[in-house]
């Protein structure tokens, strides 16, 4: 049986932050690989190999952004259920999230990391992208 991509991509798209971490884990085992941002190979060997790391990084604009949360302040349950809503998490995951100052979503546009966000802070969150 062939699975198209468009079916690949819908099935992740179902899944929760947890069960991708799990399968990313999993890939990794199988594969053999890690799962880490490329190294542009070459860049500042006339500097030395430190000095290139800022240069590099102030040319290329981050695109992907981790939400993560560093308060949950005094209306939990009402964070935990921004968290459900935008993880679709269950209620255990979810608190637990909450309690241990978790990353809510990892590699997320600017515009979805501003509107979880915007969520969570609504909720009484205290949140930080990364």
């Amino acid at each position: 049986m062939s699975v198209s991509k468009e079916q690949v991509v819908e099935f992740l798209s179902k899944m929760t932050v947890m069960e991708m971490a799990t399968l990313v884990k999993e890939l990794e085992e199988l594969w053999g690989v890690e799962a880490a941002p490329a190294v542009v190979a070459g860049a500042g060997f006339a500097a030395g190999p430190g000095a290139a790391a800022p240069a590099a990084a102030a040319v290329e604009e981050q695109t992907e952004f981790d939400v993560v949360i560093e308060d949950v302040g005094a209306k939990k349950i009402e964070v935990i259920k921004a968290i459900r809503q935008i993880t679709n998490l269950g209620l255990k995951e979810a608190k637990e999230m909450a309690e241990n100052n978790q990353v809510v979503k990892t590699g997320v546009s600017k515009e979805e990391a501003g509107t979880i966000t915007k969520l969570l802070e609504e909720a009484g969150a205290k949140v930080k992208v990364k």
